[in-house]
C-alpha cells in the first residue's frame, strides 16, 4: 500500500542546508510529531541553528494530514519520509504515542538498531503507542511495553513515561547541573537553563547514564519564581542525561536525553545550548567551547497544550527564504 500524497504534491520533507563554507558532512534528521509540546515549531528552529551556524545538513519530518499535507501533530499515524534516516548520521526525535504504519516505522527501528546516535526530547520517553494494533511487529517500542520493558523510552532512552513531576501548567522548570559534571562537553558554554513546562517524573535510569542537569520544581509559571519546598526538590529528578550504551562489534551507542523541551522552553539560550551541545557530543565531535545558538528568522512559540497548534501550515512554509 502506497503512502497518500498532498493534492499539490508538495514534498513532506523540510530542508535546511548550511552554507558551503561550513558544511560538516553530517546529515541530523529530526522528527517531531506530539499533540502538545509543539515540536513541530521547536524542531525547526533547532534545525536552522544546527545548519547556518554549525554546518549540518538537516531534515525535518512532521505528523501529517494524509489529504492537505498540512502539518498536523493531532495525527498519530502518519510521517512520510522516515526513509532519509537510512543516510542520517543522527535522529532528533521530539514523538509522542505514535503508531505508525509499517513502511515508517520501519526505518526508525532499522536507525536504532544500527547504533547510531540518538536526541530524544520531552516526550520522547513515550514517543510510541500500539494501542490500535496490539500484535503488530513493532509493538515493542510501546512505552509501557511488557516483553521489552518501557520500550523504546526505557530501553534506548533510559526512562519511560512515569508522571508529572511539577504541577503541570503551574511548576516551571530551572535545570541545575549535577556536582562533578560542570565540565561535561554538553555543560559548555552553559548559561542558566529554565522553561514553564513541569518537572517529569524518572523512576530509575541504567547504570550507564549520567546526569548532567536536574530539574528544580518552582512554585510558579515565571523564571524568577522561588523553589517548591519539601520532598519535590529533595532530590531533584533527572532533567538531562547521557548514555553510552556498549554493542555488538565493541560499538558504543550515545545518547542524550532531555525531558525539558517544549517549543517554550527552548526560548532559553542555555538549553538550546545544551541541544546543540548533545548533538555534537552524540557524534563524537568536537563540542565548540560557546555554541552559536543565536535564532535564525522568528521565533513565536504557542504555548503548550492540546489542540492549540498553528492550522494550515505545511512544511514549505517553514523553509528558510
Amino acid at each position: 500500500m502506497q503512502e497518500p500524497k498532498p493534492a499539490d504534491g508538495a514534498s513532506p520533507l523540510l530542508e535546511y542546508h548550511p552554507t558551503p563554507a561550513k558544511a560538516n558532512g553530517k546529515h541530523v534528521v529530526l522528527i517531531a510529531g506530539d499533540e502538545e509540546y509543539r515540536s513541530e515549531e521547536a524542531l525547526p528552529m533547532l534545525g536552522r541553528i544546527l545548519a547556518r551556524h554549525h554546518g549540518f545538513r538537516c531534515t525535518v519530518l512532521f505528523s501529517l494530514d494524509a489529504e492537505s499535507g498540512a502539518i498536523d501533530p493531532m495525527n498519530q499515524t502518519n510521517i512520510p519520509g522516515t526513509e532519509v534516516l537510512d543516510e542520517a548520521d543522527l535522529m532528533v526525535i521530539f514523538l509522542r504515542f505514535r503508531e505508525l504504519p509499517d513502511a515508517q516505522m520501519a526505518p526508525i527501528v532499522r536507525y536504532v538498531e544500527s547504533g547510531k546516535p540518538i536526541v530524544g526530547i520531552r516526550t520522547a520517553t513515550h514517543a510510541f503507542a500500539y494501542s490500535r494494533d496490539k500484535s503488530n511487529k513493532f509493538g515493542s517500542y510501546t512505552w509501557r511495553n511488557k516483553e521489552w520493558p518501557g520500550g523504546f523510552g526505557k530501553q534506548i532512552l533510559g526512562e519511560t513515561w512515569v508522571a508529572h513531576h511539577g504541577g503541570h501548567g503551574s511548576e516551571s522548570t530551572r535545570g541545575v547541573r549535577e556536582a562533578g559534571q560542570e565540565e561535561h562537553p554538553l555543560l559548555r558554554g552553559y548559561v542558566d537553563v529554565w522553561g514553564p513546562t513541569d518537572v517529569y517524573t524518572v523512576r530509575e535510569l541504567p547504570s550507564d547514564a549520567t546526569v548532567l542537569l536536574r530539574g528544580r520544581v518552582l512554585a510558579g509559571m515565571g523564571p524568577d519564581a522561588m523553589p517548591v519546598a519539601g520532598e519535590k526538590n529533595e532530590p531533584m529528578m533527572p532533567l538531562v542525561w547521557v548514555r553510552e550504551t556498549p554493542l555488538a562489534d565493541e560499538k558504543t551507542r550515545r545518547v542524550v536525553t532531555s525531558t525539558i523541551g517544549a517549543s517554550t522552553d527552548f526560548t532559553s539560550e542555555g538549553l538550546r545550548r545544551v541541544m546543540v551541545n548533545g548533538c555534537f557530543w552524540a557524534l563524537a565531535m568536537e563540542v565548540p567551547e560557546r555554541a552559536d545558538v543565536r535564532i535564525i528568522g522568528t521565533y513565536e512559540p504557542l504555548p503548550f497544550g492540546f489542540g492549540g497548534f498553528q492550522k494550515g501550515v505545511k512544511p514549505s512554509d517553514l523553509a528558510l527564504r
